[in-house]
């Protein structure tokens, strides 16, 4: 009997302790993944436009929490739509850069 609530303590444990590790995993994983993203405020606002024509698609970072995908042009956007619309984002030297595009479908039209 007792080795039997020894077993089920056991397992309890294991239980959350794996709990704890995936969070663990979880939570350094998104902190290398925001690492990992260039930062429009690092960056002139030359520098981030250049970085979205050489590579096309790119994710950056806009803010301590938030990002952005930025397109060079409509291509990125097929095959849903062919429609582009600028975005701005905040720079070192520009708080509304144009940096690059976002793909837009006009709703009405399907």
């Amino acid at each position: 009997m007792a080795e039997n609530r020894f077993l089920v303590d056991l397992v309890r444990f294991a239980g959350r302790m794996a709990g704890a590790v995936v969070i663990s995993a979880l939570a350094t994983q998104t902190a290398l993944a925001q690492a990992g993203r260039p930062d429009t405020r690092q960056l002139t606002c030359a520098q981030a436009q250049s970085l979205v024509q050489q590579r096309g698609t790119v994710v950056m970072n806009t803010g301590p929490t938030t990002f952005e995908k930025f397109i060079s042009d409509a291509r990125y956007c097929m095959p849903q739509t062919n429609q582009v619309r600028p975005v701005i984002a905040p720079t070192k030297d520009n708080p509304k850069c144009p940096v690059g595009n976002r793909c837009y479908q006009n709703r009405r039209i399907r």
